[in-house]
C-alpha cells in the first residue's frame, strides 16, 4: 500500500514538540521527506535521534527569516509547509496589566504566533509554487470561542483565521492554504510569554486534562497525536486537491 505522503518534502516549523512533533511523526509515518525548523536544541537533538533518515532539522527561531530560508534550502523542493510554533498567555487579563506590560506582550504573542507563520510562507512560497504545493497553519479553539487562552493568545488566533482566508486566494491557483484548529491537547510543553515573565509550561497546569475533558462533547484528552491526521490530510495532494481556504476543527466538539 502506498503511503498516502510517499517522496513529499514538508517542512515543519515548531516540529520538535507538542502538537508540531505528533505532526512531524505522522509525515515520516506517511512517507514524507520532512525539514524540522526548531528553535530548542534538546528538542532538535531528540528528533535526530528517533527520525535519523526521514527527517533533517535545522536550529533556529521561526521569526527569524534566515533560519527560515536555510530551513528551505535544507529541504531541497518543497512541496508543503506546517507552520506549528506558538506562545501561550496562561489566560492573562488586559485588566491586569499595565499600557507598557499590555504592548510588550502583545508584541510577542504577534511576532510569534503571527509574524511567523507569514514569514515562513513568504520565504517558502517561491519553492511551493514551483512543486504546486500546500501550507497548513496551526490556529486552536480559541480562533473560535472565547476559551483556551486569554485576549492575547485568542485574538492572535482569530488573526490566523485571517491569514488563511486572505492566503487562500492571495497564492491561489498555484499553492493550497488551510489550517487545523486543535483544542486544548495533554502532555505539551507549550510556553508562556517571556515579555510578563511566564515560566511555566502547559503541562505544569494542575488540573488541565480534566478541564479539556469537561468542556467538549466527546469528553476526550487529546494528545498531539490526535490532531496529526488532518495534517496529513490536508498535506495530501491528492486526497485534498481541491480543498483550499479551509479550518479544520479538532477540538473534541465545543459545548
Amino acid at each position: 500500500m502506498t503511503s498516502r505522503l510517499n517522496g513529499l518534502s514538508a517542512l515543519v516549523t515548531g516540529g520538535g514538540s507538542g502538537v508540531g512533533r505528533g505532526v512531524v511523526d505522522a509525515y515520516v509515518a506517511e512517507g514524507a521527506r520532512v525539514t524540522v525548523l526548531e528553535r530548542s536544541a534538546d528538542n532538535a537533538a531528540e528528533l535526530a535521534r528517533e527520525h535519523p533518515d526521514a527527517v533533517s532539522v535545522v536550529v533556529g527561531d521561526a521569526t527569524d527569516a534566515d533560519a527560515l530560508a536555510e530551513a528551505v534550502v535544507v529541504a531541497g523542493g518543497l512541496d508543503h509547509l506546517t507552520c506549528c510554533v506558538g506562545v501561550f498567555d496562561y489566560y492573562v487579563s488586559v485588566r491586569d496589566l499595565t499600557p507598557t506590560e499590555l504592548a510588550a506582550a502583545a508584541e510577542e504573542v504577534w511576532r510569534v504566533n503571527v509574524l511567523s507563520a507569514l514569514l515562513a510562507v513568504d520565504v517558502a512560497y517561491p519553492a511551493l509554487r514551483e512543486r504546486g504545493g500546500s501550507v497548513t497553519l496551526t490556529l486552536s479553539e480559541s480562533a473560535f470561542h472565547p476559551v483556551g487562552g486569554g485576549v492575547l493568545y485568542g485574538s492572535s488566533k482569530w488573526a490566523l483565521r485571517g491569514v488563511v482566508a486572505h492566503l487562500a486566494t492571495d497564492l491561489a491557483p498555484e499553492v493550497r492554504v488551510n489550517g487545523v484548529a486543535p483544542g486544548g491537547t495533554s502532555g505539551t510543553r507549550f510556553g508562556g510569554l517571556a515579555s510578563l515573565g511566564q515560566r511555566q509550561t502547559a503541562d505544569q497546569v494542575a488540573g488541565r486534562d480534566d478541564r479539556i475533558r469537561t468542556g467538549n462533547v466527546l469528553r476526550v484528552v487529546p494528545a498531539p497525536h490526535d490532531h496529526a491526521p488532518a495534517y496529513v490530510y490536508l498535506a495530501d495532494p491528492i486526497q485534498a486537491r481541491v480543498v483550499t481556504g479551509v479550518v479544520l476543527n479538532t477540538d473534541g466538539g465545543r459545548i
